[in-house]
């Protein structure tokens, strides 16, 4: 039998089905909202997203990224690229056996060698070790032997985190973690972020660059710039042979930064951060390291003001520094250790020295790590944007059942 719902009931059915399109268009919309928030992350490696944490697989390696925004107030991420390690360290470092450019009393052996005698191996503890001789007694005029290693990988920007007990110290030794471009020196930039002389324990940061490349004195560092012979601080960083030209340079302020107290504390870490906002080098003692940093996702905007920065306003980062390897090696005596040898307090002479196998016990790099992360960009969008949804067909099919029962209901209560 055919009745006719009066209007008060048929405004009420197009009021229930509007309604239930309503909640299915804001389902939508919220759905919708939420993938245009993800995409706001940019484009990701296959991974998962958790809070603010993106966690992702590389090389069998489990690494997570955070959140930082630099200077230029791009948002961006670091995300892990090469780990080094104890389980592959010297798969990825060549062993350099030529003469020391630097005039050290030093013999760099090569990589057969160096296992054999013990100078390059890992330990029992995970820890890899690269070591000069400390066994052998020496004639005079006689070179110890030691060790440089140079990456295989070279790098235009990164973030470089390391981890290490200890760093090479005592009276005469001369050791350096740095990076250093290809081609003729200084033409592509060399960095030195961890280098001393003797039993210093302050850490010295310097660049040495082509002509037309400063320091910025007013840029935000805690570090102390080197002096010229002038007595002024030298803000060149143009590299050179002699005293002329010996590069830009900051020196830590924490006795904890290098030599025996960096030792006896039990080491730390040291981070280098190089991208477009310039380089900036961070020095951190054992239990003063962020946590960041252990959970493997490091957020430099959360480390405080650094030790040194080589800011871009005087000099770009991408232009005077250009596909760096990254080597760690030990001299002996040489231009810096054994020029400044006889002020230092050390006894003798750095030539003397060098004979007594005794005196070179704390000459080793005891390393946990070497992590290299890549500086990934958030691509922003317009939170203002508009979000388009389109009824498919299911969501036709579900309002039809919607307005169907509903129609069933109001006719049987209706009669």
């Amino acid at each position: 039998m055919y009745h006719k719902l009066p209007p008060v009931w048929s405004f009420f059915l197009l009021a229930t089905t509007a309604r239930a399109s309503a909640i299915l268009d804001f389902s939508n919309a919220m759905f919708n909202d939420r993938t245009l928030s993800s995409s706001r992350l940019g484009s990701w490696p296959q991974g998962t997203y958790s809070g603010r944490h993106v966690t992702k697989r590389h090389n069998d390696v489990l690494a997570s990224t955070s959140t930082n925004s630099s200077n230029s107030t791009t948002d961006h991420v670091w995300i892990i690229q090469d780990t080094f390690d104890s389980t592959n360290f010297f798969d990825h470092f060549s062993f350099y056996n030529e003469s020391d450019p630097t005039h050290g009393t030093v013999d760099y052996v090569d990589r057969d060698t160096a296992i054999a005698h013990g100078l390059a191996y890992v330990t029992n503890d995970s820890q890899v070790i690269m070591k000069g001789d400390d066994t052998n007694w020496l004639a005079s005029g006689q070179y110890r032997e030691s060790v440089r290693v140079s990456s295989y990988a070279q790098y235009n920007t990164g973030l470089f985190i390391l981890d290490i007990d200890r760093a090479p110290w005592g009276c005469g030794v001369w050791p350096a973690f740095w990076t250093l471009g290809s081609g003729t020196w200084p033409e592509t930039g060399e960095i030195d972020i961890i280098e001393g002389v003797h039993d210093n324990e302050h850490n010295q940061v310097t660049w040495h660059t082509n002509p037309g490349c400063t320091l910025t004195p007013t840029a935000n560092f805690t570090g102390s710039i080197v002096a010229s012979s002038n007595g002024q601080p030298n803000l060149n960083c143009q590299g050179g042979s002699g005293d002329t030209f010996p590069g830009c340079g900051i020196t830590e302020w924490s006795r904890a930064s290098y030599g025996p107290t960096f030792d006896s504390q039990g080491g730390g870490v040291f981070a280098m951060k190089w991208d477009q906002d310039g380089i900036a080098v961070w020095g951190f003692y054992r239990v003063a390291v962020p946590q960041d940093v252990k959970d493997g996702s490091p957020n430099p905007a959360n480390w405080g003001t650094p030790v040194a920065m080589l800011a871009p306003d005087n000099c770009d980062p991408l232009t005077y520094f250009v596909n760096h390897s990254i080597i760690f090696d030990i001299t002996f005596c040489g231009d810096w250790a054994g020029n400044s040898y006889a002020t230092s307090g050390c006894p003798g002479t750095c030539s003397d020295r060098i004979m007594d196998p005794g005196n070179f016990v704390n000459a080793s790099w005891i390393i946990n790590s070497l992590k290299v992360y890549r500086r990934q960009n958030i691509t922003s969008r317009s939170s203002s944007r508009a979000v388009h949804t389109s009824v498919g067909p299911m969501t036709t099919v579900m309002l039809g059942l919607i307005a169907l029962i509903s129609l069933v209901h109001l006719v049987h209560g209706w009669m």
